[in-house]
């Protein structure tokens, strides 16, 4: 039952969306088709299926600046990564550019370059266990470049990687899996793409707080804002 509170955070939420004639969050982006391979957490496992378990699944990629500002100036850019596990519901990963280092996961940080470290800024709780998530650039791979302009127009097997990864919040990244660009989607493909970082969560993490709340319900005002929900794009591609 929604409270007083969250009615009015999602109604503010969906009228500057309507204002924007965009998403409230992130509006400027270009969206990929792409593969995510997960090969399980090294170590102790997680107690999370989905990171320590070996799975293969077509995966939407979003790449997004903010606010967002001209062209290659710095901004809070985003990763938002889509799992397409049918017959199950997807798997909304959201980060946005961070650094590594267990004192600054938790800060947005603003940068001008597509390649880098990107982090789900909230903690999750895993059982007992406070964890983030991570999206990083693998080394070995091509550079995504600076702007939304220079992303590639399709990517595939020698195009830029995305490594997945997950941490305590003092303890080092430790990946779990990979994720390969492939062809970038259309402009009314990535409009009608439309994620939930707090109902998609990996089954077995769980966002709690304040802060989930806020996300949860400005999200949900922005889908509504365009006729969106948290099922838009689909359990097997992005529907327009």
């Amino acid at each position: 039952m929604p409270t007083p509170a969250s009615s009015a955070v999602e109604r503010a939420a969906l009228l500057l969306a309507r204002l924007r004639r965009a998403r409230l969050l992130h509006p400027a982006g270009r969206t990929f088709s792409a593969e995510a391979m997960i090969w399980g957490t090294p170590g102790p496992p997680t107690g999370v299926p989905l990171l320590d378990l070996p799975g293969r699944w077509p995966a939407t990629v979003r790449l997004s600046k903010g606010v967002p500002t001209p062209g290659r100036w710095p901004d809070v850019l985003g990763v938002g990564i889509r799992l397409h596990r049918d017959p199950e519901p997807p798997v909304d990963l959201l980060a946005s550019s961070s650094a590594a280092a267990p004192v600054l996961r938790h800060l947005p940080l603003p940068r001008r370059g597509f390649t880098g470290t990107y982090t789900s800024i909230m903690s999750y709780r895993a059982g007992r266990r406070r964890v983030y998530l991570a999206v990083l650039a693998d080394p070995d791979s091509p550079e995504l470049g600076r702007g939304l302009a220079e992303l590639p127009a399709a990517a595939g097997d020698d195009g830029p990687r995305l490594v997945l990864a997950v941490a305590s919040a003092v303890g080092p990244w430790r990946p779990f899996g990979e994720v390969r660009l492939g062809g970038r989607r259309g402009a009314p493909e990535d409009a009608a793409l439309a994620f939930d970082p707090v109902g998609n969560v990996p089954p077995g993490l769980r966002l709690a707080g304040p802060l989930a709340w806020l996300r949860d319900t400005t999200y949900r005002g922005s889908r509504r804002s365009r006729g969106a929900t948290a099922q838009s794009g689909g359990s097997t591609g992005v529907t327009v």
